[in-house]
């Protein structure tokens, strides 16, 4: 059945004291629902005013608080105080308001029970049509301070209660949380007088969302004070920001929705130019941005498929550019390009020179600026500010009938960590190739392996089923790239090599060594070490263990 053929609104009257008689009409719930009394009451004062006029001009009676009321007055908007309906005055500073039946009651009363209608007479209580608020904004506070005392009294009660008590109750209500929401609604004031209860129903789940990420966000910020990353419950809220035009495939529905939290990425950039990110665009400039984010040096990381095809740390970026693109430049055409500098002007015109889908940097010059805008398709993406690559922040994956948490793998190891095991010992600059090496593992698909050569990656081998097809998949992908450059032999000799995890055999270890590499960084932990220990003495290379793997499924 379609809203025109629904039935017409049956009408009836309701005493509500004895001097006063209250026309009210009952509408099927899918209906249209007149508005004839409204509740405003809001931190973000954005069109609260034309949506007030809009009220005013269908005569709609507006009860209000605080500043929402002293905002409509000084727009000479006529308003009736809450209190004054309440007959109680707000009390503690404004904590109390609206927690009154008067206010309840008009928000949950059913209006097609006698019992409801029976209470609202004997307690004089007014029905409400239009609930209008917005919450204490505790996640924005939340973004620039942690201390406490400010933050619990960002942490609104009357607000959630109202919102939750109308959107329970959309039959007869409609309830606006957000003001992007007000067009639509007064288009449908303007038009019908209300809203119909398709439009009801859309408001008021997005109402319970949002008290639902409200409540999240407070929960979050209440464990993290008691450093709970795991409490016992949890909950996953975020606004969203763009629909995608599809997901991985086209058949596949997907959004961007962004948490409350400020880390500098993908999510938070601005994009200069080109146009919309796609699902993949996103996944795959988070893993770069990432990945940069490791390095204290000018570093730039192209990445395809979420895996990196090239990184290098140069004294600048264009130089870290050469050696990132000399890595794997066949893979590199359509990639994603992502550095922890501000892209200057020549690392632009380089950039520029190759088909790259984003550019994602912390700042950019004018200059480089105006050398990608020649670019119009392509995306640059602007993010203020580095991400702290020490930030275990907690990270979820869903999983059938539920997700997975865990925090953010912030594992770092440094010179002094390493557990040399092999007769031969790394020398200073082996040990800088092999940390080098090591940071880049984190961010390769399993099972990975890195090969290096002066901080930058020679051959990269990703999400193999066996570590030793991912060294032979590395030692190869270095041999096709000495091939397209014509080099006499790969980068791969002479080169050091890491492992995300331990070797099980010691095959992916002569792997490496066959291919020339002088040096190995892996965790170590297999029954098997002593094997590969024995196998790397026998090439005479040196190899250390860190005691930390890096996964990454």
């Amino acid at each position: 059945m379609t809203d025109r053929q629904l039935p017409f609104a049956i009408s009836s009257a309701i005493k509500t004291t004895d001097q006063q008689i209250l026309d009210f009409t009952f509408m099927p719930a899918q209906n249209l629902h007149p508005i004839r009394r409204a509740l405003l009451s809001v931190s973000d004062k954005t069109g609260l005013i034309d949506l007030a006029h809009a009220l005013r001009a269908k005569d709609v009676e507006i009860l209000s608080t605080g500043g929402t009321a002293r905002t409509l007055r000084d727009a000479g908007i006529n308003v009736i105080d809450v209190a004054d309906v309440t007959g109680f005055p707000e009390i503690m500073g404004g904590r109390v308001k609206t927690l009154h039946p008067k206010i309840h009651g008009g928000l949950l009363a059913r209006r097609d029970l006698d019992d409801h209608l029976d209470a609202m007479q004997q307690e004089q209580i007014e029905g409400i049509d239009l609930l209008v608020v917005n919450l204490y904004p505790f996640e924005d506070t939340l973004a620039s301070t942690d201390d406490r005392d400010t933050l619990v009294e960002k942490i609104d009660i009357g607000g959630p209660a109202m919102l939750r008590a109308a959107a329970k109750n959309h039959d007869f209500l409609t309830v606006l949380c957000d003001p992007a929401d007000y067009p639509e609604f007064i288009t449908s004031l303007q038009q019908n007088g209300g809203c119909n209860f398709a439009l009801r129903q859309r408001l008021a789940a997005k109402t319970f969302a949002r008290t639902a990420a409200y409540d999240s966000a407070i929960a979050g910020w209440m464990a993290s004070r008691l450093d709970d990353k795991l409490p016992d419950m949890t909950s996953l809220a975020g606004t969203k920001t763009e629909s995608l035009r599809y997901g991985e495939n086209p058949h596949q529905q997907a959004a961007l929705y962004q948490t409350g939290a400020r880390r500098p990425g993908v999510t938070t950039a601005r994009q200069l130019q080109g146009k919309p990110l796609s699902y993949n665009n996103i996944n795959d400039t988070d893993a770069a941005f990432e990945l940069v984010a490791e390095f204290d040096a000018p570093t730039i990381a192209i990445i395809k498929h979420a895996n990196p095809c090239g990184v290098a740390s140069a004294a600048d970026l264009p130089a870290a550019w050469d050696m990132a693109l000399a890595a794997d430049p066949v893979s590199a055409f359509g990639g994603i390009v992502a550095m922890n500098r501000p892209l200057d002007a020549a690392t632009a015109s380089a950039v520029a020179g190759l088909f790259t889908e984003v550019v994602i940097a912390p700042q950019a010059s004018k200059e480089a600026i105006q050398i990608m805008s020649a670019k119009p398709n392509l995306r640059l993406l602007l993010t203020g500010d580095m991400p702290d690559r020490a930030d275990a922040y907690i990270k979820f994956k869903s999983v059938a009938g539920g997700f997975l948490a865990q925090s953010r793998d912030a594992g770092m190891i440094t010179k002094s960590d390493l557990k040399i095991v092999t007769k031969t010992k790394p020398t200073d600059a082996q040990l800088d190739d092999l940390l080098f090496a090591w940071t880049v593992t984190k961010h390769v698909k399993s099972n990975a392996i890195v090969f290096a050569k002066d901080n930058s990656t020679v051959g990269i081998g990703a999400g193999q089923m066996s570590r030793v097809d991912a060294a032979r998949i590395a030692v190869q992908k270095a041999a096709d790239t000495a091939a397209h450059h014509g080099w006499d032999r790969p980068r791969t000799s002479g080169a050091v090599a890491a492992s995300d995890a331990f070797f099980p055999f010691a095959d992916g270890l002569e792997a490496l060594v066959a291919a020339g590499a002088r040096a190995v960084i892996q965790p170590g932990g297999s029954m098997r070490d002593d094997e590969v220990i024995a196998a790397a003495d026998a090439a005479g290379i040196a190899m250390v263990f860190t005691g930390m793997r890096h996964f990454n499924h």
